[in-house]
This record gives structure tokens, sequence and C-alpha cells, in this order.
């Protein structure tokens, strides 16, 4: 970086997504412990002239807190790769990637990873008939954050009424029963396995709002579980082409053993509000959130 003693940062956060307040709390969090640690830190909420903004900022690293579409799918390490601005997190490729549900299930498939079957249909089809046999889950292909997620019971006296907000073609999965397990990769290692425990559905507000989960890390899971998350957490990164943080999730049908352990998605900008998992599983492998920001800063490249 040539920023000398205060490497100058700009943290990229809010933008137009569904999930811009997460992004706002995480850019918050973010810019707080990277100026704990020394940086000179500026904060941009990224809108249509992000550019522009970038020109005059002329950072030495681009922290992208951003979620959700254009900041999470690629458009914005376009942008970062074409001024040439070290940016954290994923690149283009990997970025627009793991995004597409469908897509990411197709490289986890061609890696030997478990998933389960989905097909894609359009809006007017999942609301029109049973895409598959209950119980099934509906769901955007390209957003995060549990945002638009239908769950149709197998009591469904018929398919889902979807809002018409939802995109023209949604992912149609079968559902996984079991725990929501979630593991954390930071560079070349996996850190641990959270079980993720709700009341129900592990949704936007299960996620984002307080108490609205609760999380037991490390899992109190079977030793062979715990190696099968971490191995295929780090293999799903390496497939996905991730660099710095991604967070891999899971569902465990715990009567089934290990062939019921399987692979949901990759997130690779996973939140790091008060209340997200990937701070929490650094700090219980020893690494405070400065620490863990500060290395994200100096893990930042701009080679795509």
């Amino acid at each position: 970086m040539s920023g000398g003693t205060h490497p100058k940062i700009a943290v990229l956060m809010g933008g137009p997504s569904a999930e811009r307040l997460v992004s706002l709390s995480t850019g918050a969090e973010c810019a707080k412990a990277l100026r704990s640690e020394g940086f000179d830190v500026i904060e941009v909420d990224a809108g249509p002239d992000l550019a522009e903004r970038l020109k005059e900022i002329a950072p030495d690293v681009a922290f992208n807190a951003l979620h959700g579409r254009w900041g999470e799918d690629g458009c914005v390490q376009g942008i970062l790769e074409w001024l040439r601005i070290p940016y954290t997190h994923s690149g283009v490729l990997a970025s627009a990637l793991a995004m597409d549900k469908e897509k990411t299930k197709a490289a986890y498939r061609g890696a030997g990873l478990p998933i389960v079957e989905s097909r894609i249909v359009s809006r007017e089809d999942a609301t029109a008939a049973h895409a598959m046999p209950p119980p099934y889950v509906v769901k955007p292909n390209n957003e995060g954050s549990s945002v638009g997620v239908y769950l149709v019971n197998d009591q469904a006296e018929g398919p889902p009424k979807l809002s018409s907000d939802m995109p023209d073609k949604v992912m149609v999965e079968a559902f996984a029963p079991g725990r929501e397990l979630t593991t954390t990769v930071m560079g070349d290692r996996p850190l641990c396995v959270t079980d993720i425990l709700t009341d129900g559905w592990y949704d936007y507000d299960a996620k984002y709002v307080e108490g609205g989960s609760s999380h037991v890390l490390p899992a109190e899971i079977p030793d062979d579980i715990t190696e099968a998350c971490l191995n295929f957490a780090m293999r799903a990164h390496n497939v996905l082409g991730c660099r710095g943080v991604s967070r891999t999730d899971f569902r465990w049908d715990e009567s089934r053993g290990l062939e019921g352990l399987i692979l949901l998605e990759t997130n690779t900008q996973p939140g790091m509000t008060p209340t997200s998992l990937t701070p929490e599983q650094a700090a219980h492998m020893g690494i405070g959130f400065g620490a863990l920001c500060r290395w994200m800063v100096e893990d930042a490249s701009c080679d795509r």
C-alpha cells in the first residue's frame, strides 16, 4: 500500500440493493474498526457516481462492505479493476458466480460437493403449480440474506403466492431438513463451524435483528461432521475462485449422518455486523474484529 504510515481506505457501503441497511451497518462497524487500527478511513455510500468519487478520493484500498446485487455480484469489482484500486473479498468472476445460486450449484456438483435438487423456473410457473413435490423453497436466484424466500411445506394446498417484486426467474429448491451450520474461510483456512438456532425459518430478521437467532460455536456436532464442513467450505471457496473471506452455509439432517450434510450456498461478502457469524468465528479463533478487518485490507488486490 502506498499511503505511508496511514493508508487511505475507502469503505464502500449502502448502495441500491435490497440489503442496503445491512450494508450500512457492516460498513459503519468496519470503518470504526479500521480507524482503531490506524487507517485513514473514508466512508462512501456507493451510488451511480461511485467511479468519480473513487477517482477523487484515490484510496490505497477499497474495503467492500456492500451486500447484494451490484456490490456483491462482480459489478463494483469490475469498476475497481478498471480503476486499478486493490479491493477486499473476491474478484469479478468469483463474485458473479457465487451470486448466481444455480451456477454455484453447478460448480459444487462438478467438484463433487453434496447439494439438493433445484431448478430455475419463471415466477408465473412457480405460482401456477408446484414446480416440484413439496416441501420446497422458492427464492431469487441472485439475492442473498434470505431476501424473498418462500418455504412451501408438505401440507401446502397449492403453490406459493409470490410478491410482484420477485424476479421473473426464481430458483425452486428441494427443502433440506435439519440444522443450519456455517463455516467461514479466511484466506487458505476454514475457521470453525457455527450451529445457528432459530425458532423458525432462518430469514432476514433471524440473521440481522438482535436476538433473531442464537449461535453455538463451535457447533456441538460429531467430529466427522465438523471435519466435513471445514473441508467442504474450503473446497467451495476454491472451486468458486474466492479470495479473502467467504462463508459457506450447510444443512445437516443428523438422522442421516454424513449423508445428511448438504451445501446451500457460499457468501463471498459475509456480513460484518454485531450479530454476524464471520466476526464471531474469527474471535473464537483468537482474531479480534480489528485484526480481521486489517487482515482483509492487507489481503486486498485487483487481479479479477
